[in-house]
């Protein structure tokens, strides 16, 4: 099973859900996508998000692949990926043949929980504003501030209070770890990366069979878009875990035990004794 986490995440917060694949008999790899986690910055500023187009995300994909999945790791294939990570996972389900024989994916950035007759006012303002040479900035109200570091009452991300110091601690102890907010390159990339999915088009060239989970009680990404291209795939079906906020795998036991119940059903594993 190969891990590919969200915006700002990192490695190190996965601990858990990688011991949850190795109980299950499965070899697990994992990755920091370029300019988060410990890979490689692209700006001076390491809590700047930034990238010029999600294409970068497709050619940290297939290094990722080549030179360590599929050199050092036993096949079949299985991809388990959260938020732009599934994103980046759908996009590249449409080229043949493909690395995976079946991927799960949690709550996918599809479309963000802004309101849709404002999603084409901000990316077409976020394209202005790069043409003007504010791509590298912060998005407006953004700053430098670690990603899912608010205080808990404040947060969207969780509703277990437990899990979500723990990753905050993560990040207190390694402070390179952390990620701001997202640039304006990275927001107007995001823009094009979840209209490419979402044109009416896409969904049935889909080729690899996917599971989405969307998390019901989900603040940054929509899960009615989820539920929309589930419908519109031939090889996608969807569940939505009623209460959930948006970091499944980071959620409550009684959340993640419906997480990996329909995983358990989706992708085949031999359980450790």
């Amino acid at each position: 099973v190969c891990v590919f986490t969200g915006r700002s995440e990192f490695i190190e917060k996965y601990f858990e859900v990688i011991s949850d694949l190795r109980r299950r008999g499965f070899t697990v790899a994992a990755l920091d996508w370029r300019g988060q986690g410990g890979s490689q910055r692209a700006l001076r500023n390491r809590r700047k998000g930034h990238v010029d187009t999600f294409e970068q995300f497709d050619r940290d994909l297939a290094a990722f692949m080549e030179t360590v999945v599929l050199l050092d790791c036993p096949p079949p294939f299985f991809a388990l990926a959260h938020s732009m990570g599934g994103n980046i996972l759908l996009r590249n389900a449409v080229r043949a043949p493909s690395w995976f024989d079946r991927q799960v994916l949690s709550a996918p950035m599809l479309q963000l929980t802004i309101p849709e007759r404002r999603g084409p006012l901000v990316y077409g303002m976020a394209e202005a504003l790069c043409l003007m040479g504010f791509a590298d900035a912060f998005v407006p109200g953004g700053g430098a501030t670690a990603a899912g570091t608010a205080p808990f009452p404040k947060n969207t991300l969780t509703s277990d209070p437990v899990r979500y110091r723990r990753s905050n601690r993560i990040i207190e102890v390694e402070p390179a770890l952390g990620l701001g907010s997202p640039t304006i390159s990275w927001l107007r990339a995001a823009g094009a990366a979840m209209a490419e999915v979402m044109d009416p088009d896409f969904p049935p060239r889909v080729q690899v069979p996917t599971l989405m989970i969307a998390a019901g009680g989900d603040l940054v990404v929509s899960s009615r878009a989820i539920e929309t291209l589930a419908f519109r795939m031939k090889t996608g079906s969807h569940i939505v875990i009623p209460g959930a906020r948006h970091e499944l795998l980071m959620e409550q036991d009684k959340i993640r035990e419906q997480f990996w119940a329909a995983f358990d059903a989706f992708v085949p594993g031999s359980p450790v004794f």
